[in-house]
């Protein structure tokens, strides 16, 4: 079979590889969708914190089940599914406790463990969830969606709260989706214009917030919020000191900041303004197995045109192209590198379902 995989920094070649041999327990699947995460971009970037080489990138994908043994889950051969690709021990002390998300040596696909961007690949049945009639694009984005979601669900959201969402990529425009559908009434900011207008215009947002100037971020704040002096929840999807910032400043007195995105770099700040607004700070990771089950639900339901996330898929601009082939992959990965700026998800179509 053939297998995308990233050698070094800023090189993708497709490889002959073996095709897998299900164990026990165990699931054959055909890849059908994948999308290429922040993490699997960082990979090919040479930035992504936990990436090592050669690694065969993916964790967000759709697939249809190949050969499966008689199981108490309804799954069998022919259906189209997603799967969970966050590995964890079962024996530490998150997943004691239910945080198998946390897992103190959680593996993901593509990051930590080789990832799902190959024409077949096992699975653990108990990682495989029905697609419930979804597209197989649909279900190639249920994973991300997940993430958004879960940290969303961290915020503790309640009808008619005042939600700014820091960062317009596809973890923030999910974000924001799911803030929404919560009863948020929400708000997105961030650098990047042209992607800030396409959330704001596809997905019905309550406002945006252009943040092209740190000395009149919190000018547009007040602009917004008003008598109410901040927002009730900010969601930071970004994982800079800065944008962390913003949702600290701009977050009401007694309000609730979580934080989503993922960085690398220190932040020195007046940390006593967290006592002094009283302030409730929670990291979102990952996703659980209830996110899936409920996102396949509400996607399932019409609430959500979840595949709007891939904004221009047939297009023949590289500046805006967001569906590649297996055999383009090498462009996908370089394309999205150049033009992220004017690019949401990026997805590869490896087959159709038979």
């Amino acid at each position: 079979m053939k297998t995308i995989r990233i050698p070094e920094p800023g090189k993708v070649e497709i490889i002959e590889s073996e095709t897998p041999i299900r164990k026990k327990g165990e699931a054959l699947l055909k890849l059908l969708y994948g999308g290429i995460c922040g993490s699997d971009l960082g990979t090919y970037r040479g930035t992504f914190a936990y990436a090592s080489y050669p690694r065969i990138p993916g964790h967000e994908f759709s697939a249809q089940i190949v050969e499966i043994d008689e199981n108490d889950r309804g799954l069998k051969p022919g259906m189209v599914v997603t799967c969970n690709p966050y590995f964890n021990c079962g024996h530490c002390y998150p997943c004691q406790r239910g945080l198998v998300n946390c897992c103190e040596t959680n593996e993901t696909m593509g990051a930590q463990r080789d990832g799902a961007f190959s024409e077949y690949i096992t699975m653990p049945i108990e990682r495989i969830y029905e697609g419930k009639g979804l597209t197989p694009k649909q279900l190639a984005l249920i994973e991300p969606f997940c993430i958004s979601y879960h940290g969303a669900s961290r915020a503790n959201i309640k009808k008619g709260d005042k939600v700014l969402v820091v960062g317009a990529g596809t973890i923030g425009v999910l974000a924001a989706i799911a803030a929404k559908a919560k009863g948020g009434e929400v708000y997105m900011c961030d650098v990047a214009e042209e992607k800030l207008n396409y959330a704001y215009n596809t997905f019905g947002l309550a406002g945006k917030i252009l943040n092209d100037n740190p000395d009149t971020f919190m000018d547009k704040v007040n602009e917004i919020t008003g008598d109410h002096h901040g927002f009730d929840v900010c969601i930071e999807a970004v994982g800079l000191p800065s944008t962390f910032q913003n949702c600290i400043d701009a977050v009401v007195v007694g309000g609730n900041v979580v934080l989503i995105g993922v960085g690398n770099r220190n932040l020195d700040f007046f940390f006593t303004i967290i006592q002094k607004k009283e302030l409730n700070i929670f990291g979102s990771r990952n996703a659980l197995k209830k996110d899936f089950l409920e996102l396949i639900d509400l996607v399932d339901s019409g609430e959500v045109d979840l595949e709007k996330i891939v904004m221009n898929p047939t297009s023949d601009d590289p500046t805006k192209r967001s569906e590649y082939s297996m055999e383009e992959a090498a462009e996908a990965f370089e394309e999205f590198s150049k033009y992220g700026g004017s690019k949401l998800k990026v997805v590869i179509h490896f087959a159709d379902p038979e």
